[in-house]
């Protein structure tokens, strides 16, 4: 009961103080305000019911609190005679009033941070659109400049071929006015046509400007060209310039073909009531149903046993969003989601919908940055490449196309593949599309290999320290080889690395290419800078050339359909917003200038490649660039490791001789002091001989010059003397 009176003295006195503000006419202010008081109420409510104890003092609290703030001024002074201690409406307020305040500016802070993320993801966009139209440009001057170039020495070369053919010309007619006074000289103008024919030219069909090769061809000797006159020579030459008569009957038609139509029986299929998910199936052709087991099957007498009511129900193409949750929402906003239409492949569909989860954006932008060529650079390369996998095919065009009144429902990967289907030619421009964005990584990328096999092949011929190894190498192998084997005029290339096979009789780890090399330092120092000549070995030995005319080959076929997909685009009407015919024709115009140099390049890379093998003798067609170059790569690497070893070797041996030069000086030291036979020389003697194990230590004894050692023992001496330590003479000792 007493819950009851001060809940509705407390609602009381707040209906009666909202009863007394003064009428706001700001409506947003005074939909906040009673926002707040059904809150209020709300919490009212939900007030504990502690009827043992405690509830009574909740609501005593609740009404002090409204009093004091229905009684404090502005000044914060309180009229009431036992106000709440510490208790500060003009504080609470304040703090409130700070509270709202930064909760608006944390909103808008976030707000501003969004705008941030949305504008740096959008300058991202303007700076690789930025710097692919700086690259384009940049290309398109290059391709301006290298065809300027070439057509300034196609001009030339023009110029050169115009004079060419006009002298030419003259010649001609010098040579055919000096044939034709030779022939009339010879030619006696007496008989008639039937003398043509005793001469050997019948039924004579040939043209003008060959007519005298004929009749030379024709004639069997130029005495009978003396029969001839000049009305049988005008006869002749009448039939030279007629054209040919041909006679007789055409041949006769063959027998009409016989068309053979096998008329397949009519079906009555029962139809579902709903649609249903599609079975991918590969469809035999009407055609090829005769004489096969499938002429003698008849599905209908399956569907009287088939429960085609079940089949709508388990393979029905509406999907529903289901939740394994139990509250009293989930199935209240399950019954209310709408079911989705799917009729494409249930893992086609999934992994289409996690693409576009990826590329962020909407069908429609996706539609209009395709039709635009991605002019902003929206499309990256590598989801190009994955929605070049999610074309809808004919299948599912026809599929979708049955339901396109049902677009609304359609799942996302199906509304997808049915907006994408209505571009003109999707798929093609996707295709030319992706070639525009990776040519430029493309042509990057085999142009090297091209050059590496030019400059390689370039380089072995061209090398005289190559030359000078190979001509040491025959005469080693001349001298070494015997009967057969010797003798040589040369060798296969094959050769080099087997250099490294022949193994020294007196040292196992010394071999003909070690010894080689001693050589080369001793007579022939230069070659032993070869690797300078032939800088461009190790990346030709890479290059598998079947590969890399393959991959030029891709490019020119991407180039020539792209070139017929334009030609296509540009006899239609271009719909608004669709750049394909400008953006490609410009693509094309650079890019076919720029494939034409590879191809160039390519064509003179496998010209130098043949010549540089027939250079040293090899087979032409059994040999390619990578197991060419490989052989003079894997030479000059053994080479490398050759020297270094041999360098290794020669500081071991100095350092063994070292060694050796101090036994032998140890050894006359033991000497001296066995001599010796006075204490103090002994003691000296000693000394020294200390001196020279430590110095063996610290490596000080393999000085070039042993002068250090010996002032440092002439100045401990000398210290040890002055100092009075000894006052018996001290014997001298003479390295």
């Amino acid at each position: 009961m007493a819950f009851d009176i001060w809940a509705f003295s407390t609602l009381h006195f707040l209906i009666i103080s909202l009863a007394d503000m003064p009428k706001a006419t700001n409506i947003v202010y005074m939909s906040a305000i009673f926002t707040a008081v059904f809150k209020f109420i709300n919490s009212v409510w939900c007030f504990p019911d502690k009827r043992g104890g405690g509830s009574l003092q909740h609501w005593q609290l609740l009404d002090r609190i409204l009093q004091q703030i229905v009684l404090q001024d502005e000044k914060g002074e309180d009229p009431d005679i036992a106000p709440l201690d510490n208790f500060s409406v003009k504080n609470i307020i304040r703090m409130l009033f700070n509270e709202n305040e930064v909760k608006q500016w944390r909103d808008q802070a976030e707000k501003f941070r969004k705008d941030h993320s949305e504008l740096m993801a959008k300058l991202e966009r303007k700076e690789r659109e930025c710097d692919t139209k700086t690259q384009e440009k940049e290309d398109m001057m290059k391709t301006l400049n290298k065809m300027k170039d070439k057509l300034q020495r196609e001009g030339v070369e023009l110029r050169s071929a115009r004079d060419q053919v006009l002298d030419l010309h003259s010649r001609i007619s010098d040579i055919a006015v000096s044939m034709l006074s030779q022939f009339k000289s010879q030619v006696n103008y007496f008989g008639t046509r039937c003398k043509l024919k005793e001469a050997g030219i019948l039924c004579v069909f040939f043209d003008g400007q060959s007519f005298q090769l004929s009749i030379i061809q024709q004639m069997t000797s130029i005495e009978k060209f003396s029969l001839l006159d000049a009305k049988s020579l005008s006869v002749a030459l009448g039939l030279a310039n007629s054209p040919p008569i041909f006679s007789g009957i055409p041949p006769p038609l063959g027998p009409p073909g016989f068309i053979t139509t096998a008329t397949m029986r009519s079906k009555s299929i029962p139809q579902p009531s709903h649609p249903l998910k599609s079975f991918n199936w590969a469809k035999l052709g009407e055609n090829k149903i005769t004489g096969t087991i499938w002429h003698d099957v008849d599905d209908l007498r399956a569907f009287k046993i088939l429960d085609l009511k079940d089949i709508e129900k388990m393979f029905s193409a509406y999907q529903r969003q289901q939740k394994e949750t139990g509250s009293m929402d989930d199935l209240y906003l399950s019954t209310r989601k709408v079911k989705e239409l799917s009729v494409i492949d249930g893992r086609r569909a999934q992994n289409c919908v996690i693409l576009l989860s990826k590329l962020k954006m909407s069908n429609e932008e996706i539609k209009r940055a395709i039709l635009e060529m991605d002019e902003r650079e929206e499309l990256a390369k590598d989801m190009l490449e994955q929605l070049l996998k999610f074309v809808p095919e004919k299948s599912d065009i026809d599929l979708l196309e049955e339901h396109k009144h049902e677009l609304e429902r359609m799942a996302r990967a199906d509304r997808f593949l049915f907006e994408m289907s209505r571009i003109d030619h999707y798929q093609q421009r996707l295709q030319a599309l992706y070639f525009k964005k990776k040519f430029a990584e493309r042509l990057a990328e085999t142009k090297p290999k091209v050059e590496a096999i030019l400059s390689a092949s370039k380089e072995v011929v061209r090398s005289k320290r190559l030359t000078q190894t190979l001509e040491v190498v025959l005469a080693f192998g001349n001298f070494m080889n015997k009967g057969q084997r010797g003798n040589a005029y040369g060798f296969k290339v094959s050769s080099l690395n087997k250099i490294a096979d022949t193994k020294s009789s007196i040292d196992r780890n010394i071999t003909m290419l070690h010894y080689l090399i001693m050589i080369f330092e001793k007579n022939y120092p230069d070659i032993l800078h070869i690797q300078q000549d032939l800088l461009s070995i190790p990346e030709a030995a890479k290059v598998n050339l079947a590969e890399l005319e393959k991959e030029v080959h891709n490019i020119k076929s991407g180039l020539k359909a792209i070139e017929t997909e334009l030609q296509y685009q540009q006899s239609r009407t271009t719909d608004r917003g669709d750049k394909f015919v400008p953006v490609v024709g410009d693509f094309i115009t650079v890019a076919s200038f720029s494939f034409s140099e590879l191809e160039d390049l390519l064509n003179e890379a496998k010209d130098k490649f043949t010549k540089s093998l027939k250079h040293f003798g090899e087979e032409q067609d059994r040999m390619q660039p990578d197991e060419f170059f490989g052989i003079f790569d894997t030479f000059l690497v053994s080479f490398d490791e050759a020297r270094q070893d041999l360098e290794n070797m020669q500081r071991r041996k100095q350092e063994e001789e070292r060694r050796a030069r101090m036994e032998v000086m140890l050894k006359e030291q033991r000497e001296r002091e066995r001599r010796a036979k006075k204490g103090g020389a002994t003691d000296e003697v000693g000394g020294e001989f200390d001196d020279l194990v430590s110095a063996l230590r610290s490596g000080e004894v393999f000085d070039k010059d042993l002068s250090k050692l010996k002032r440092n023992r002439k100045r401990s001496v000398n210290q040890l003397v002055e100092g009075g330590g000894r006052e018996r003479p001290v014997t001298k000792v003479n390295y």
